[in-house]
């Protein structure tokens, strides 16, 4: 039987599972318990393909910060070759956590503790006095066998992806459904032309909540009236559409009217194979379990989650746009920051309902909530991944 039971009936997760309109949601202790987040963490932040940050916050060869996934520490790097890599956080000798903070490494990634030293390919380079004092070698120990231990990554559209346990399929077939479904109007060679802004192209929001309700937020359009009055002046419930997408790795919504109201007549570049007769088009999509993604004609977003505990979550958010003139020169700097202001607002406005629910969910009452059978199926779709994933 599976270890969730002893934490959560089964009949709880089962329902989840029915049809949307027999359905309930989640159960509280998905959103309070910390045995649950124990082996949530296992189930869906080590097992799957997760988002750590993205490549443009490491822009120099030896770049080098720490990241915490709900207690593990881990390493991120761009090495001497100008790749990124993705190592466990802890030296191989005494298990120090080798990286405090952001820095630069020079020649090699030293540990406070002994010294021993690796390169940026993880390779253990340097073991002082190993054999005894001026002795840094011993014919009783191979370094080749003590490195770092690297973590399976992968980036894609510039966001760091990392499967720790190894056991999910490859990214691009794990990819695939999500990238071909923007492949008729955002193809790939366009998404090469991002490029990421320095000065309006970063904000974070520290929300008091479990991670999930940002995730199931964004997956519909239904509160736009009442949390986006702003949004919803130009594009409302009826301008959206739901997006789920088989193997069930994605769901969200879009919209057939993306026309933002910003106060200046230059307009941003567009992607240039992005169809004139859809150039309203914008998707807005969660891939599960952490990242929500803003695809437009002018611009993109990564919305990447930071759980720390079952009640808060780091919220990080990347902006990119067509060409660097675009995303970085004066000529556009006011246009950027009007956008810059405009999805930190939408965002900020999420933060009160997202909260709320937290709230909510310590009522012995709630059953997991019922589903509007026609507005919800998105978020439907994500708490059946979650129960689908949970109850392996």
């Amino acid at each position: 039987m599976s270890e969730i039971y002893n934490i959560i009936e089964k009949k709880k997760l089962d329902v989840v599972k029915k049809p949307i309109e027999k359905s309930h949601g989640l159960p509280n202790e998905c959103y309070t318990s910390n045995e649950y987040t124990k082996l949530e963490r296992k189930k869906l932040f080590e097992e799957k393909w997760v988002v750590i940050g993205v490549a443009s916050s490491l822009p120099n060869k030896g770049d080098a910060k720490p990241f915490d996934l709900l207690g593990i520490p881990i390493m991120i790097l761009r090495d001497k070759q100008n790749k990124i890599r993705v190592f466990h956080n802890v030296c191989s000798h005494r298990g120090y956590k080798i990286l405090q903070e952001s820095c630069k490494i020079k020649n090699v990634i030293r540990c406070p503790y002994h010294s021993w030293s690796y390169d940026t390919l993880g390779n253990l380079v340097a073991t002082p006095h190993l054999g005894g004092m001026n002795k840094h070698s011993s014919k009783k120990f191979d370094k080749s066998k003590s490195g770092l231990k690297e973590i399976r990554s992968y980036v894609w559209l510039d966001m760091i992806f990392i499967n720790i346990s190894e056991n999910e399929i490859s990214f691009d077939k794990y990819i695939k459904p999500l990238s071909d479904r923007w492949e008729k109007f955002w193809p790939s060679k366009d998404r090469d032309l991002m490029v990421y802004s320095n000065d309006f192209g970063y904000f974070n929001l520290n929300a008091k909540c479990n991670w999930k309700f940002a995730i199931e937020n964004y997956c519909e359009s239904y509160h736009l009236p009442w949390v986006h009055p702003g949004l919803n002046s130009y594009s409302k419930i009826d301008d959206h559409y739901h997006i789920q997408g088989l193997p069930n790795r994605f769901a969200g919504q879009g919209t057939m009217v993306y026309n933002p109201r910003f106060k200046s007549n230059l307009k941003f570049p567009t992607f240039p194979n992005w169809p004139k007769d859809q150039e309203h088009i914008a998707e807005y999509v969660a891939l599960f379990p952490n990242v929500m993604l803003g695809i437009h004609k002018d611009h993109f977003y990564a919305y990447w989650l930071e759980p720390v505990n079952n009640e808060y979550t780091k919220e990080h958010m990347e902006i990119y746009y067509v060409g660097n003139e675009a995303a970085n020169s004066k000529k556009f700097k006011s246009l950027r920051k009007q956008n810059f202001e405009l999805w930190k607002g939408v965002q900020s406005e999420d933060l009160n309902i997202i909260e709320g629910m937290q709230d909510g969910r310590k009522s012995p009452s709630y059953n997991g909530g019922n589903f509007s059978p026609v507005m919800d199926n998105p978020t439907h779709h994500f708490h059946k991944w979650v129960a689908n994933n949970i109850m392996k």
